[in-house]
């Protein structure tokens, strides 16, 4: 998949002129209907975020990971994006994503969580961004478990196969 920005929209924007940057985005749903939330979710990446190429990885059942008992599975992706951050400030730009990911799981039908980990329609997590690292009271990259999670690792590993956190 791969999409152009048009200056005229007013869609989360970069300049195609700045250098890009890998940004890795992992998706993950237990509500609803996981698999097509997953693909609009996907497609409104692609269709919103300025890169010059996104890459998808296979989406994968998973057990949920220290959610409350009896939650759902998950169905999980990665997406691997050469991105042209919207600003110079790297902080800023991954702060402006957070955003920007957080109103599309609203979006999704995600509401304010009321139990730490419970079942979501959308859930996305910035898990890399290429020479970035990030600390806020919002916001930690690079994401601080991924490594313990093959439902992010193991598609990274599909479609970034020498993808190193470095």
């Amino acid at each position: 998949m791969s999409s152009g920005s048009n200056p005229d929209d007013s869609r989360f924007t970069g300049s195609p002129g700045s250098n890009s940057r890998l940004l890795i985005i992992a998706l993950g749903s237990n509500l609803g209907q996981s698999q097509q939330i997953l693909e609009t979710a996907v497609r409104d990446l692609n269709q919103t975020l300025p890169h010059r190429r996104l890459r998808v990885s296979s989406f994968l059942k998973s057990s949920p990971v220290d959610c409350p008992p009896g939650s759902p599975d998950f169905l999980n992706a990665v997406v691997a994006i050469d991105w042209f951050p919207p600003v110079p400030d790297l902080h800023e730009a991954a702060e402006q994503l957070l955003l920007h990911l957080k109103a599309m799981e609203r979006q999704a039908g995600r509401v304010r969580k009321t139990v730490l980990n419970e079942p979501r329609p959308l859930d996305l997590d910035i898990i890399h961004i290429e020479g970035h690292r990030h600390h806020s009271p919002s916001l930690i990259i690079p994401h601080p478990r991924a490594t313990e999670r093959s439902f992010v690792m193991d598609p990274i590993r599909e479609i970034v196969p020498d993808f190193d956190f470095q």
